[in-house]
């Protein structure tokens, strides 16, 4: 008796996996692929976009710049080297710091930055 339920569970087992519809594997790639696009546009490509600029910002530095960095110290670069620059902290305290612990250019100098070059281009053309 037990085998015949058996033999009927197995038969039932049988028929409703051949009655699945043929293309379900497809549509599992096709969100898979959606969900991997949407996390590349939002989230992937702004944040490369976001370490291009802040490259960018760290090799535009120079004496005089102020900078913050990534423990949230706040300083003016004194020197820059090729892999680190030191920054004055206070007067007469000096920290030697990696160009990649400089975590931001604060909002003022970057505008300022702008604001020169935009002079500098209009000396240019008066020249």
């Amino acid at each position: 008796m037990l085998e015949l339920i058996l033999l009927q569970a197995q038969g039932a087992t049988e028929t409703a996996m051949e009655q699945q519809p043929a293309g379900g594997g497809w549509s599992f790639w096709i969100m898979m692929l959606l969900i991997f696009v949407v996390f590349y546009f939002f989230m992937i490509r702004p944040q490369t976009k976001k370490q291009k600029e802040l490259q960018q910002q760290r090799d535009a530095l120079k004496p005089g710049d102020k900078v913050i960095t990534s423990g949230g110290i706040h300083g003016r670069v004194k020197e820059v080297r090729d892999d680190a620059m030191l920054v004055e902290v206070a007067s007469g305290i000096t920290l030697k710091i990696s160009k990649e612990a400089i975590f931001a250019v604060p909002e003022e100098d970057t505008k300022n930055k702008k604001e020169d070059k935009k002079e500098d281009k209009k000396e240019d053309k008066k020249d």
